[in-house]
This record gives structure tokens, sequence and C-alpha cells, in this order.
């Protein structure tokens, strides 16, 4: 038989039985809980067949060591695929005894955003280490690698000045990680729009808007510029309603209103109910209503119930109280 046939022959069985052992043990994957891996298994497993019968093929030598380079490659780059793949299985298994779903978020969150900012420098790394071990395989590049090592001092500088932006995000995101001035989940007040962090990667950072808006921000901009984080260290929210009102109007009695539509809002914690004059105008006077919430789209809802139901109030029991104006005319010349 041909040689080249042979050879051929033999990678080819050896890819196959790779496959069938893949797909028998695949339900046993499934049991083990090991169904992420099936991705880079479905792979691996045939080429590392074809590796073992590399010393078996009748190929000059020149083509031998060209058929194991090739299969050298592909393992790296399999091996760096799984890599990854079991940085992200131990992200969410470490992930999944927190519950960012829950009421009382704030720990959960600030490891979920360690953890996925960490998880991100590492698939960086394996993703860098698998393309340097492919590309140290190749002679060539070893000898390019040198004379590069000789001249790193000069390539620093240069290589710093061209990715300066993309070395100041990356470094961000890694004081991101540790500082957190923001988390997942976070409510901020970024570029006059109020939303949600839900998304931090290592360069950008996406605030979900109230109105399902994306904004994407670099991330080196939450430690360059002020913005405002709702959530730094609690959930929980005050929120204020501002009604005015003529001079005449009963305060007691809007205060007495207060208390009645706060106990009967579900929306509100039953901690902070305050209603106080905080202004007067030559024509109106101030009335501020302050109230607490569990987490701030609760205490938008809150405010904007309390808005609505002490206007009402004033409506159907002191409109003469509603903001007016009073013109006093003299008789006579």
């Amino acid at each position: 038989m041909n040689d080249y046939l042979f050879s051929g022959i033999v990678v080819f069985s050896a890819v196959v039985a790779g496959w069938v052992f893949y797909l028998v043990g695949s339900r046993k994957l499934l049991k083990a809980s090991l169904a992420p891996f099936k991705g880079p298994l479905r792979f691996l497993i045939p080429v590392l067949c074809a590796a073992v019968v590399i010393p078996f093929l009748r190929l000059p030598l020149k083509e031998n060591l060209l058929m194991g380079h090739f299969i050298y490659i592909l393992l790296v780059a399999l091996f760096g695929w799984f890599a990854v793949k079991i940085t992200y299985v131990v992200r969410d298994i470490f992930l999944s005894k927190y519950d960012i779903n829950a009421h009382d978020n704030l720990h959960a969150r600030s490891v979920s955003t360690q953890m996925r900012v960490i998880t991100n420098i590492i698939v960086v790394l394996i993703v860098f280490l698998t393309i340097s071990f492919i590309l140290m395989s190749f002679s060539q590049v070893r000898h390019i690698g040198v004379s590069i090592l000789a001249s790193a001092g000069v390539l620093g500088i240069v290589i710093g000045f061209a990715a300066q932006k993309t070395l100041g995000n990356f470094i961000a995101g890694i004081q991101i990680a540790i500082a957190q001035p923001i988390r997942l989940d976070d409510v901020v007040i970024i570029e006059g729009e109020w939303g949600w962090i839900e998304e931090i990667t290592l360069t950008f950072v996406v605030v979900r808007i109230w109105d399902l808006r994306r904004l994407v921000v670099p991330i080196a901009y939450f430690l360059e510029k002020p913005f405002q984080n709702w959530t730094r260290t609690s959930a929980d929210l005050l929120g204020s309603v501002f009604i005015y009102a003529d001079y005449t109007v009963p305060v007691k009695e809007v205060r007495n209103e207060l208390t009645r539509i706060l106990e009967n809002d579900p929306h509100w914690d039953k901690k902070v109910n305050v209603l106080q004059v905080t202004n007067t105008t030559e024509k109106t006077v101030e009335l501020r209503a302050l109230m607490s919430a569990a987490d701030s789209p609760t205490a938008w809802g809150l405010r904007c119930e309390v808005r609505e139901k002490l206007l009402e109030f004033l409506q159907q029991r002191f409109p003469e109280c509603l903001p007016r104006v009073r013109i006093e005319m003299n008789k006579g010349g």
C-alpha cells in the first residue's frame, strides 16, 4: 500500500475513533454536568487520537514533522479554548451562590462585578498565551522574537504611546474590580441619563437607560469624571415630591393626607414620612413631601403616586389653596 495512502487511512481512522469515543461519552458528560465542555471536547478528543498515531505514519521526515506541527497547533488552540471554558464554568459556579436578583443584593453585585472583570482578564491572558505558544512553534517567529526582545525598550515606548487609551481602559477595568465605584445593577446618573449598570467589560461599560436605550461608556470615564451612584452603599432611596400651594393651605391636613397615602401604598417601606414647608415666595408656599422606598424604581413609582394623590386631595378638599394670583384694585381717582 502506498505510504501516503496508509498514513491518510491511519489519521482518518484515528479521527473517526475520536468522534465515536466523544459521541459515546457525550451522554455521560451531560449527566456529569460537563455540558459546557462539549464544544472543545468535540474536537479535542479526535485531535488527541490523531496525535497518538503520528509516530506510526509512513511519511518522509519533512512531511511527518509538518503533520506533527499542524497537530500541535490544533492542540494548543483547543486546549486554550478548553481553558477559557473552564474559566467561565468556575465563574458561573462561584456566582451561583449569590443571587443578584435578591432584594438586598449589594454583596452579590459586588462579588459578581469582581468575578466578571477578573474572568475577562484571565481570558485575555489565556488567549495571549495560546497565540504566543502557536507563534513560537515557528522557527522564523522565534528568530524575530529574539530581535524584538533586543529592542524591547524602544518597542515598549512606541506601543505605550500607540495603545495609551486601550491600556488606560484596561488598567481602569482592574481598578473598577478592586475599588468598585460601580457594580452590576447599580443605579447611576451619567451624562444626564438615569439607568442601571448592565455590563462591565475591560474596556467599556453598558448602562441600560430607563427607556431601554443603551449608553456605552469607556470604563475610564468612571475614574476620571463625576457621576451619581444611587446604590453605592445600599439600594434603598429617599424620594421627594414638591407641591406649590397658596398661603392659605392647611399644612397639617396635607401632612395627615400624606401619611394616609403612604400607609395604603405597598411601595412605601415605612421608614421615612415627612412633609415640610421648605420655601416661600411672594405668590406660593413650597411643600416638600419626603418618603422612602426599597430601591430607585420603586421610589420613582411612589413619588409619582404621591404627587398625583396630593394634587387630587387639594383639588377636591381645598381648591382655594391652589396657586393663585391676587390683584388689588383701588376705587377712586
